[in-house]
């Protein structure tokens, strides 16, 4: 999470390191706390001479403000709106609309800067060269403690899963433990399109999938905190006489009202630029499944949970039994009317069986027979009206014929094996007719979702596939779909949401959780098939 980039010119050749500060000494689980809101530069001159510019243009407030710049010995001083911006620096600027000054450096001379934000009544500290420097060189020394002590996937692509543990982590509020979408808002699923929405929140939906990768890609610690938040901010309604929220800012903001941003044209013009998410208003009967799910995955250490939020978790369990029979917005979130998603009754499915599996530590063992006969109402509504004999597969909606990847999720779940007839069917179904022809998954085609335009394959959607693929027993074919997803990454290991049909742009916030989520989670599922079937082969 440190950037290193190198610049060469005829002239000479520089490195510029970039790295958002972590609290100076804090290691291993400890990293993030204490966080300055510090963003390091260093630029190293490392052959002949090369003449830097540097400028400095702050726009607070979506740029809705031109703050006035101040010059101070050692730097530079920012004040417009409630906060304020301290630019440490050893370079003299001259001021116009912006700062802007220039350095000329021979080989092996340094130059540094660091950029502090200071919330409202705070006093923020002009830094010497050598202080920022050892900030780098101990955020350094803590990325590398953290990664030490939580990464041991050993397996197929392990650089890559290593990675996206990182990326899991450094999408990571420290203070309450949430995980962001992506720290993004409104990079837009096609270029110039309106499909533009911001990422910058924890969804409920993540949960259940984020604790899988956590437990491959880093440990249960960070799994622990992530739901213990989750949690916590979700159990505001004890008498659930309302929908559980499903997305949450990262402190535990629940009105995350959406507005536009009129003044900003959006990046290579893809407007509106929004801030908050209407979504968050939407009913998604999902949300139980997953946060059952990830009370299932950390059940060992259920024992700490106190007797309110074990009665909350029962209270789920009860609210899938009695709702799932009513339509909703379901996973995509769409913005056309509510129906019967096929996902959300899944996991209404998936929300009860973990509870029944639960039952003892819930206390709850007496609402097991209800919660059975609930279970198994899903189950039979899902395989008579989920089939759809005229597609030949499980579909997005009880009565369509429209596909939708998001029952790629039936056998990750549980619910059904993956090489079971219906379920091969539907993984043949999803590869035949919603895979690009650069070989990834669309989420669905041909569905009125209540918005313009179009956009691009889904990333989280084609780990999936790979995923269900390694779970029915076709590991190449699995392996094939997974380096073709894993394989649009960019320099620097990145994974947007969505990829341009033609396979070449990356689409939508960056970086995406739930891309690099799919990627822990299908390397995995992969790594444990090709062990099965050596383990096979070997008896």
């Amino acid at each position: 999470m440190v950037l290193r980039t190198d610049f060469r010119t005829d002239a000479g050749s520089v490195t510029l390191t970039d790295a958002l500060a972590m609290g100076f000494g804090r290691r291993g689980h400890d990293l993030g706390k204490d966080a300055p809101h510090l963003l390091l530069r260093v630029a190293e001159c490392t052959r002949g001479t090369v003449e830097l510019v540097v400028e400095f243009a702050p726009r607070p407030e979506y740029g809705m403000i031109r703050p006035l710049l101040i010059p101070v010995d050692g730097g530079m001083r920012c004040h417009g709106g409630p906060d304020s911006l301290c630019l440490s620096s050893p370079v003299p600027f001259e001021i116009t609309d912006r700062a802007r000054g220039r350095v000329r450096l021979a080989a092996g001379d340094r130059v540094a800067f660091a950029l502090q934000y200071t919330p409202a009544g705070g006093t923020p500290r002009l830094l010497s060269q050598d202080e920022i420097q050892a900030l780098l060189d101990d955020t350094v020394l803590a990325w590398q403690s953290w990664s030490e002590l939580h990464q041991t996937y050993e397996g197929r692509w392990e650089k890559e899963v290593r990675h996206s543990g990182r990326v899991l982590q450094a999408l990571t509020f420290q203070p309450t433990g949430a995980i962001v979408a992506a720290p993004t808002t409104s990079l837009p699923e096609t270029v110039g399109g309106v499909r533009n929405w911001d990422y910058r929140f924890a969804w409920v939906r993540d949960a259940s999938f984020t604790l899988d990768a956590l437990w491959v890609a880093a440990c249960p610690d960070e799994a622990e905190a992530f739901f213990g938040w989750m949690a916590q901010a979700a159990a505001n309604d004890p008498a659930h006489t309302h929908d559980m929220q499903i997305m949450f800012g990262i402190r535990g903001e629940r009105d995350l009202t959406e507005r536009e941003l009129d003044h900003l044209s959006g990046w290579r013009g893809s407007r509106p630029v929004r801030v908050g998410n209407a979504a968050w208003r939407q009913r998604q009967l999902d949300v139980y499944g997953e946060l059952l799910g990830a009370a299932h995955r950390l059940r060992a250490y259920l024992g700490g949970l106190d007797r309110p939020t074990r009665q909350f978790l029962s209270g789920l369990a009860d609210l899938a039994a009695a709702r799932w029979t009513e339509p909703d917005q379901g996973i995509w979130e769409v913005r056309s009317g509510p129906q019967h998603f096929v996902y959300s009754k899944l996991m209404c499915w998936v929300a009860l069986a973990r509870a029944i599996d639960l039952a003892e530590d819930l206390d709850a063992a007496d609402r097991v027979p209800a919660w059975t006969r609930s279970r198994e109402e899903i189950r039979a509504a899902i395989e008579e009206q989920a089939w759809s004999a005229t597609a030949g597969a499980y579909t997005q909606a009880f009565g369509s014929d429209r596909l939708d990847a998001s029952v790629l999720v039936m056998p990750i779940v549980g619910f059904t094996e993956a090489g079971s007839p219906r379920m091969r069917a539907t993984i043949d179904a999803i590869r035949d007719r919603l895979t690009s022809p650069s070989g990834l998954v669309y989420r669905y085609l041909d569905t009125d979702d209540g918005l313009a335009g179009e956009e691009g394959t889904f990333l989280l959607c084609t780990f999936w596939l790979a995923q269900a693929l390694a779970m029915a027993g076709e590991t190449e074919a699995a392996i094939a779909y997974f380096e073709r997803a894993a394989g649009v990454a960019n320099d620097v290991g990145l994974l947007a949401e969505e990829i341009a049909p033609d396979g070449a742009g990356l689409l939508g916030n960056f970086p995406q959780a739930f891309s690099h989520i799919g990627l822990v989670n299908a390397a995995w599922a992969i790594s444990e098939a090709e062990a099965a079937r050596r383990a096979h082969r070997t008896s």
